[in-house]
């Protein structure tokens, strides 16, 4: 049978990093109904916002997504895209698998997931400034907001998901040390959490400045990390630093009535049409759809083909230190699929 998903192709490189990852799908006979949707600075063009109506009614019907990066446009009062989908959707969880792929780099072992918190914290939007004495912008405010009911179910998600990928230890990583009441809540619902797990799953906690260090000292203490989303947005980047760049960073946004899948990088207006950028990170991304989806065993096969195609064909785009184009890479991956 074959499954609905939409597919919004996105901006800047979007459209063709898309185009070679479903390339490879159909390589792997894996087949969609695809509902094609805009987003980004694209659906302002066509539809006057960057986030119609249509899109999320597609969402809303078919319940899986796989996304190109998308450009929020500056100005006009509009908000991120991204953070709109999450909160629209409730996608919770947002999943980030870190593992070394392109060989001689300094850090060869690392094979970690950051699972961060989607929705709460930070990212809520209740920042503002302040007039005071007449002077405009000369106080500002941002509260963070976190839930025991947040917090309980994406570390409950950070624990099965480590269950089910054969994971053996699960990293909370907080600052309650100074944050003591959000922070706090966070740190003692992921500790109440990991009792159900006991003598399956592993934990311990780690303060997210000493994480950091940690991470670019010896990556390879950490399996599964869970946090808080600032935390969870920063230490996702550092870690796919280690791995050589977002360009081979896939992400997942999950949540109960739907899932969102996407390559973490931004549009790269700059290469946009050149046909050299890398879609690693779109395929990745599409791999752990098929995981979502129960095909594991393609998801397996597709992250398997482009590690192949990267470390014993050698087939790498500019940003890996090659110069095969898009097209040539999603060729030698298809192959291997």
């Amino acid at each position: 049978m074959t499954r609905a998903a939409t597919l919004i192709p996105g901006d800047g490189i979007g459209p063709e990093i898309t185009a070679a990852t479903l390339q490879v799908l159909d390589a792997l006979g894996m087949r969609f109904d695809w509902d094609e949707q805009y987003g980004g600075m694209t659906a302002v063009d066509k539809a006057g916002t960057p986030l119609p109506n249509a899109t999320l009614d597609s969402i809303r019907r078919t319940h899986l997504c796989l996304k190109g990066p998308l450009t929020t446009p500056v100005g006009g009062g509009y908000r991120s895209v991204n953070v709109t989908l999450r909160q629209e959707f409730d996608l919770y969880a947002n999943v980030r698998p870190t593992k070394t792929i392109v060989p001689g780099g300094r850090f060869q072992h690392v094979d970690l997931v950051i699972v961060r918190e989607n929705t709460e914290g930070m990212y809520v939007g209740l920042d503002h400034t302040f007039r005071i004495g007449g002077e405009r912008r000369a106080m500002a405010q941002a509260m963070s907001i976190i839930t025991r009911a947040g917090s309980e179910r994406v570390c409950r998600y950070a624990f099965e998901y480590a269950k089910a990928h054969g994971r053996k230890k699960v990293t909370i990583v907080h600052k309650a040390n100074i944050l003591k009441a959000t922070s706090g809540l966070f740190l003692d619902t992921g500790k109440r959490v990991a009792e159900a797990y006991a003598g399956t799953i592993a934990c311990d906690d780690k303060i997210v400045d000493n994480t950091a260090m940690q991470l670019v000292i010896r990556p390879d203490q950490f399996d599964v990390i869970v946090t808080t989303n600032l935390f969870g947005d920063i230490l996702s980047d550092l870690a796919a630093g280690l791995v050589g760049g977002l360009g081979l960073a896939p992400g997942a946004n999950i949540g109960t009535a739907a899932a969102i899948f996407e390559a973490v990088h931004g549009s790269a207006p700059d290469i946009a049409g050149q046909g050299i950028a890398n879609p690693s990170a779109q395929m990745l991304a599409a791999a752990m759809m098929l995981d979502h989806v129960g095909e594991g065993q393609a998801g397996n096969r597709l992250r398997g083909a482009v590690e192949t195609a990267i470390v014993k064909d050698n087939v790498r785009t500019k940003d890996l230190g090659g110069s095969a184009t898009t097209a040539e890479f999603a060729r030698a991956v298809a192959h291997r699929a």
